[in-house]
């Protein structure tokens, strides 16, 4: 599914309007009706059969979007929903397609209160308590900064009642660009978003404030749309289910990918084996896993279907690890780097020689990681191949960039799609919300996964699973957004057996295999 920005909902609004001659209040129409349409479905889900008799409140601004709630609030009182609304702005400041429902919603004698001073506050916590559902209509797609007063505290009342809220387009105080909230948004039950989803509605706070999202047309064309080039999706069942190998009915352990491992030190020892099963739970044919001598029994005791190689180090790698290294890579599919490795500053020229001396697709993470913080300029070493994939959290990616956290949280889709055309890499940008950036500047939106995913481990296992994919013939983005996708699918299920605090690493990987054949079921 495609994601647009602020400026590209605009430009595809403005050319469906100018150029396709769709008027704009008939948009504005078919945004309400969408609306008004999930609020009975919502009642409807509650035994509720008609909307006749309940109360609602209309938070409207000054914009289109106001003039979507305004149109609401209309359509509510026809089906017998009696709405107030809450004007944050002076009927003079009204314009266009907004002025002419403000209009329309008069002559019914729809309620209308100007919020201009402290008195509708009053009146405001007096509705909410009397009121059924809340609809937020204040700012639209355009909003950047902070809400100012007196809309904040209208916000924080309305946050804290126990109402259904539906948002229009976006949550009031959400940036539809970043998902940025500055000081205050509404947290929205349903947001009933227009045309295509916004970047916001992912990205940082987004989801918290966004709640069920739905997604109408609004009677925009498709050819319209198709017409605005995008460089955001968010991942799917339906774009992952195509890139899932087949196997051949003929094929065999040597067909169905050789995956390299490459980590461990003496206390880390679990992380290269969840790395590993994690690998083979996506159906890798044959693994190989390179470790120091010190924990290559525990190793191999622990992924006993994979072939343990010892390098000629005791308890943690070293450049006297390259041999071995070597020897291994001659034919394999993947290679991933990371998992329990720890920070020997020699290995840095093992990293070095395989970018260099390899054609092998790489999954660089963990400590491999912060390594190369110390020479980013590494990455650029296949510049451009786009078979280097790294997976950073937040604070390995701090150190990538020589930023702080703050920094990289504070846009995070423009420092991986930044990062991964400049390094010539894909980047894997974890956290609530993963990115995967590509190298030519499309970037693919995560949904899938929870809190649960905050243990140790998790990210061991994200790693097994993309070079397992890669090794299996997925192309290097491909497997990326299939690691991700179905690694935080994997933890939704866990979430919905024993929540979020009652699942461990081990068990996701078990799951990784359920999920996959659900999405190839369907």
């Amino acid at each position: 599914m495609r994601v647009v920005s602020a400026g590209q909902m605009r430009s595809i609004d403005a050319n469906a309007i100018n150029n396709f001659g769709i008027p704009g209040i008939v948009l504005m129409e078919n945004a309400a009706l969408a609306v008004v349409r999930e609020i009975k479905n919502f009642f409807m889900e509650q035994g509720r059969k008609s909307l006749r008799g309940l109360k609602a409140i209309i938070l409207v601004g000054k914009g289109n979007n106001g003039g979507d709630g305004l149109a609401v609030a209309r359509h509510l009182n026809v089906l017998g929903m009696e709405s107030t609304v809450f004007l944050f702005a002076s009927p003079n400041e009204l314009s266009g397609d907004a002025k002419l429902n403000f209009d329309l919603f008069q002559k019914m004698d729809g309620k209308i209160v100007l919020v201009d001073n402290e008195k509708q506050i009053r009146l405001f916590k007096l509705a909410l308590i009397q009121s059924h559902l809340a609809v937020d209509a204040i700012f639209g797609i355009g909003f950047k900064g902070k809400v100012s007063e007196p809309v904040a505290e209208y916000i924080e009342d309305l946050n804290k009642a126990e109402l259904p809220v539906f948002s229009v387009d976006i949550a009031s105080g959400l940036e539809a660009d970043t998902g940025k909230v500055n000081n205050i948004a509404v947290k929205a039950t349903v947001t009933v978003t227009f045309g295509l989803p916004k970047l916001g509605h992912y990205l940082g706070m987004g989801p918290i404030h966004t709640g069920k999202l739905v997604t109408d047309q609004i009677s925009i064309p498709e050819s319209i749309i198709n017409q605005e080039k995008t460089f955001a999706y968010l991942l799917t069942d339906e774009i992952i289910k195509p890139l899932i190998p087949v196997r051949h009915p003929q094929g065999h352990k040597g067909t169905h990918g050789r995956a390299v491992l490459i980590g461990g030190s003496v206390g880390m020892s679990g992380a290269i084996v969840l790395a590993g099963r994690a690998a083979l739970k996506c159906g890798v044919g044959l693994l190989q896993i390179v470790v120091p001598e010190a924990i290559a029994e525990t190793v191999d005791l622990g992924v006993i279907e994979a072939t343990v190689w010892p390098a000629k180090d005791y308890e943690v790698l070293t450049d006297n690890s390259w041999p071995v290294i070597a020897e291994r890579l001659e034919r394999a599919n993947s290679c991933a780097i990371g998992p329990g490795l720890k920070q020997t500053e020699s290995f840095l020229s093992v990293l070095k020689r395989i970018l260099q001396e390899t054609d092998v697709p790489v999954i660089l993470d963990a400590d491999a990681l912060n390594l190369i913080s110390r020479e980013p300029e590494i990455l650029s070493l296949r510049k451009g191949k786009g078979n280097v994939i790294i997976t950073p959290h937040p604070g390995e990616m701090a150190r990538l960039c020589a930023c702080s956290v703050d920094e990289i949280q504070e846009d995070r889709l423009k420092i991986a799609v930044t990062k991964a055309v400049e390094w010539g890499v894909i980047v894997v940008l974890k956290g609530a919300g993963t990115i995967v950036a590509s190298p030519d500047g499309r970037v693919f939106l995560n949904n899938t996964g929870n809190a649960g995913l905050g243990t140790g481990g998790t990210g061991d296992v994200l790693t097994g699973c993309i070079a397992s994919w890669v090794a299996q013939g997925v192309p290097p983005l491909g497997a990326a957004c299939m690691g991700v996708y179905l690694h935080g699918k994997a933890a939704d299920v866990l979430k919905q057996q024993f929540g979020l605090s009652g699942f461990t690493a081990s068990e996701l990987v078990d799951y990784l295999p359920k999920v996959r054949r659900e999405i190839e079921q369907k």
